[in-house]
């Protein structure tokens, strides 16, 4: 099993286009949960994904629920990646079979899915800043995990 990256609910396609690259590039699958603020096949995403999306393994689940249900059957721990969370990306021990999920432009994760994590992670900012990009901080955080757990490719 390789790491793996969840989006719940993105607003903003050209960030899910983004990570969906990455994810390509770095043969990683991207869970989409739905509902997305746009449709997967938005001139953005596609835009922002460029030729990679056709190599991209994007696995859409229809609700958190459904996500849940996959995540369970896999046995896989979920890492909420939050401005709310209680320790540093850097501090936290990722595991190969990690899912990371990253929460939505506009408003992250409903207290739901904060209690459904089994660790919740983030980014030290400086005093004043709210947060970073998604794809940005999505990108960083996929790269310590990959760091930790040897799933560079190279």
């Amino acid at each position: 099993m390789t790491l793996a990256l969840a989006l719940y609910q993105p607003d903003i396609a050209q960030n899910a286009g983004t990570l969906a690259r990455m994810s390509a590039c770095l043969g990683l699958p991207l869970h989409i949960i739905e509902p997305a603020g746009f449709p997967v096949g938005d001139a953005g995403f596609r835009r922002a994904g460029m030729d990679y999306l056709d190599r991209a393994t994007i696995l859409r689940h229809a609700s958190f629920e459904a996500f849940e249900a996959w995540r369970f059957g896999e046995g896989r721990r979920l890492i909420l990646c939050s401005t709310r969370g209680a320790v540093a990306y850097t501090a936290f021990a990722f595991a190969p079979d990690d899912v990371l999920l990253l929460g939505r432009e506009s408003a992250g994760v409903p207290d739901t899915v904060h209690a459904a994590a089994q660790a919740r992670i983030a980014i030290p900012l400086v005093e004043g800043a709210r947060s970073l990009n998604v794809a940005l901080a999505g990108a960083m955080i996929l790269g310590e995990a990959l760091r930790q757990t040897g799933g560079w490719q190279i």
